[in-house]
């Protein structure tokens, strides 16, 4: 069966879910219905430029469609969605297509020519869900991002349906197939800005369809996390390349790290080593888990291989007992993921958003949730050579527990993570990326 068939037979119950959510949430709120905005370009400073468009993820969830600035759904309970398409008549600038497709016989649509004639399509003492533009407030809405709604919907956007699940499937593949033609440009001692542009051609994106700016490092770049720079040039010696690059299909992400390094040595040791240890964590996604004992294992396997490796001289559980580990792997082991690269809700007990904050030492968790069938999240974990963080330690008490030589041996190559995009299924992990890479060998 095509794959455009089977997201048409999956796209109703999808649709059908999202109509029982947002149902709930506006019970909760009190409302009688629910206006869900796609957003505006903002244009620049001081400029008649614009950035880039990104749909709101809200929309984004009932409208597969990304490009549509302007645009509305309005949702009555025991209706049928409309969707309001704001097609301006202009010759500056090509308008939004018409969107097409199955999925379009869920909806009445109705085509707008300026946003403000949205108004008129609006219940009284509606809900709204977006962001904020000017004359909101004289649209007559009874509520504007009221957090007892939202707290619904965000709670219910960690678990995906199958639909959503075969977006992110194709999200997966898009970006492996990109990951290979990016180490294969490292492979010919391309620069970080040819790797970028091999990845682009690869995924069939542009910069601005991209889920997240490339994140493509070169050697001691790799030491950043979130390094962006894309040199022009290459450098004199290929050592490493560290790549967190992801892509889109119908506004759902994927989101995937690689490390490589150009010859046989300590530090490929090390990226093999860490390969190991990440997927012992990816079989740890599975229902009832709880994340942050994810994250914790994660810092008792990179003790362990910090040891393995000479990095660090005391004993594996010294080094977690002491925050050791932290010097080497400074941030959360993961997140939730789907319309948005860090989706929401992360913190949330339930969906009554009472909040479950990150673990004492560990404020940059993003995920304290336990994990539902069908929670997508990402497995990330990663060491890293940073020099704020060594001259840190070399302070603080953890100098005499590091190997400096070998700190010294490793530094120029910045540092390791593997991440990988994982469901939680009742047969256990499903390994997204994995599947993908396999797929695309």
């Amino acid at each position: 069966m095509d794959a455009g068939d089977v997201l048409d037979q999956l796209f109703p119950a999808h649709l059908a879910r999202l109509a029982a959510t947002a149902g709930r949430a506006l019970q909760a709120a009190g409302a009688p219905a629910l206006v869900i905005g796609s957003g505006f370009p903002k244009l620049r400073f001081l400029d008649d430029q614009p950035d880039p468009f990104i749909a709101s993820p809200h929309f984004k969830a009932w409208v597969p469609v990304t490009d549509a600035p302007g645009s509305f759904v309005v949702f009555v309970p025991g209706e049928r969605p409309l969707l309001l398409f704001h097609q301006p008549k202009d010759y500056w600038h090509k308008p939004p297509a018409l969107p097409d497709g199955a999925w379009l016989g869920a909806f009445e649509l109705r085509v707008i020519r300026s946003p403000a004639e949205a108004r008129g399509h609006v219940p009284p003492r509606s809900v709204y869900v977006g962001e904020p533009f000017a004359g909101l407030e004289e649209w007559g809405f009874g509520a504007i991002n009221t957090p007892a709604l939202l707290d619904v919907l965000h709670w219910a956007r960690a678990v995906k349906d199958p639909y959503e699940l075969a977006c992110l499937r194709r999200a997966a593949d898009a970006g492996a197939r990109a990951h290979r033609a990016a180490a294969t440009a490292f492979g010919d001692g391309a620069s970080e800005y040819d790797i970028h542009l091999a990845y682009l051609a690869a995924s069939g994106h542009t910069e601005t369809g991209l889920p997240y700016p490339n994140i493509i490092a070169l050697n001691e770049g790799a030491a950043i996390l979130h390094y962006t720079t894309l040199q022009h040039e290459p450098p004199a010696v290929h050592r490493s390349l560290l790549i967190d690059a992801g892509a889109q299909f119908r506004g759902y992400a994927s989101d995937i790290t690689r490390t490589h390094a150009a010859s046989a040595g300590p530090f490929a040791e090390l990226v093999e080593g860490m390969d190991a240890l990440q997927q012992e964590l990816c079989a740890m996604v599975v229902p009832g888990a709880y994340y942050p004992d994810i994250h914790f294992a994660a810092h008792r396997l990179i003790a362990t291989l910090l040891v393995d490796h000479g990095i660090v001289t005391c004993a594996a559980d010294t080094a977690v007992e002491t925050a050791l580990t932290g010097v080497f792997f400074p941030h959360g082991v993961g997140h939730l993921l789907g319309l948005q690269v860090h989706d929401v809700g992360g913190h949330q007990r339930s969906e009554q958003g009472e909040l479950q904050p990150p673990p004492a030492g560990h404020s940059y968790l993003r995920l304290t949730r336990r994990l539902e069938a069908g929670t997508v999240v990402t497995i990330e974990p990663g060491v890293y050579f940073i020099d704020l963080l060594l001259d840190q330690a070399r302070d603080n008490g953890h100098a005499r527990h590091i190997d400096w030589e070998t700190v010294a041996e490793l530094a120029p190559y910045g540092g390791v993570r593997i991440e990988d995009d994982v469901v939680a299924t009742s047969d256990g992990p499903e390994n997204l990326t994995r599947d993908s890479f396999t797929a695309c060998a």
